[in-house]
């Protein structure tokens, strides 16, 4: 009763702390952040250290930096891999999205990814009640993205959501308002992007950055062959001569470097489809399978995964927000969140 009523003078936040991109919903008012989970930091000659950018400023500054500055991202695999910096881009954001409205800090919720251990929910916790959060709640990727999705979770029926998020690719099923089976593995959109990279050094002998990888994967990525191949041309450094060079990548080529990622996502998939419940999978068959998160973007990538388990696999609808949206809907809508959320 006390938590409720400290709710009504407060903005409560809901945050999707992506690998890749952090979205801040107000309770009430929607997203009012959509960030890159980036930060850039400057030393000084003691060794001290300040904020000097977070979110788009600061990763236009990856790999562009002098000595004294570094963009870093903090989250890597889903995890908090720097404790200090994901802590100060939550104080960040959360400062940013809260403006110091309402007469107590807020109450946020935080989506993770399924995987977790026990240390790490805690990391994360810790991050958010030290930026100053007053309770802070989680809730599973999983969840959160068939929430977003708009599939009906509180009904006796089984379905089945597939998140390809940043850090991790998130596969759960739901019936009766909680998760009956899932799987979490850290193969996701930053390992496609390292293995186009490690695909354009081999066959090109030319060195590329994360930033270059990503745009080959967003314009030109595809599962699937296409009627007619798109073309793109990559700059870099030639890794024989060290000089500058150009050369022209086709789709085929992205496809070839992310097949490998592609196939042990459907492997997870498959994996998760095998343990479900018999009563569950009738559902699964005739309802289908949603895929969300940025890597649902990857042209053609819903009829890859349905040729080969033979189902029906559909797109939701803006899948980049899914995980966001249903983050939101559970702080909005308390009974969800009591049941699917949950207190360390």
């Amino acid at each position: 009763m006390f938590k409720r009523l400290l709710g009504m003078f407060s903005n409560d936040l809901a945050i999707d702390l992506g690998t890749a991109n952090t979205l801040v919903l107000v309770k009430g008012q929607g997203i009012c952040i959509n960030e890159p989970s980036v930060v850039a930091i400057q030393y000084d000659k003691t060794g001290q250290q300040r904020i000097l950018a977070v979110g788009q400023e600061a990763k236009n500054m990856v790999g562009k930096t002098p000595g004294n500055i570094k963009a870093i991202r903090p989250m890597r695999d889903g995890v908090i891999a720097d404790f200090e910096v994901t802590e100060m881009m939550i104080r960040y954001f959360i400062e940013k999205a809260h403006k110091r409205k309402g007469f107590f800090s807020p109450r946020v919720i935080i989506c993770v990814p399924y995987g977790l251990t026990q240390v790490e929910r805690r990391a994360v916790k810790d991050s958010a009640e030290n930026a100053g959060a007053r309770y802070v709640y989680l809730i599973e990727e999983p969840m959160a993205a068939a929430i977003g999705a708009g599939i009906p979770i509180k009904e006796p029926n089984g379905n089945l959501v597939v998140d390809i998020g940043g850090g991790t690719t998130e596969v759960g099923v739901t019936s009766l308002g909680g998760l009956v089976l899932s799987k979490s593995i850290r193969v996701a959109g930053d390992h496609m992007d390292q293995a186009i990279i490690d695909y354009i050094k081999k066959n090109f002998n030319l060195l590329i950055g994360e930033r270059v990888a990503e745009d080959l994967k967003i314009k030109i990525g595809t599962a699937i062959q296409l009627e007619e191949e798109l073309v793109a041309t990559v700059s870099g450094r030639d890794q024989v001569g060290g000089s500058l060079a150009s050369v022209e990548v086709t789709s085929e080529h992205i496809r070839s470097a992310i097949k490998g990622s592609l196939e042990e996502i459907t492997n997870a998939l498959i994996d998760v489809m095998e343990k479900t419940p018999p009563e569950l999978a009738g559902d699964i068959v005739e309802n289908g399978i949603v895929l969300t998160g940025g890597g649902a973007l990857i042209k053609g990538l819903d009829k890859y995964i349905s040729d080969i388990i033979k189902l029906p696999v559909y797109i939701a609808e803006d899948p980049l927000l899914a995980v966001a949206r249903g983050t939101g809907i559970a702080l909005e809508e308390i009974d969800i969140l009591q049941q699917m959320a949950y207190e360390d």
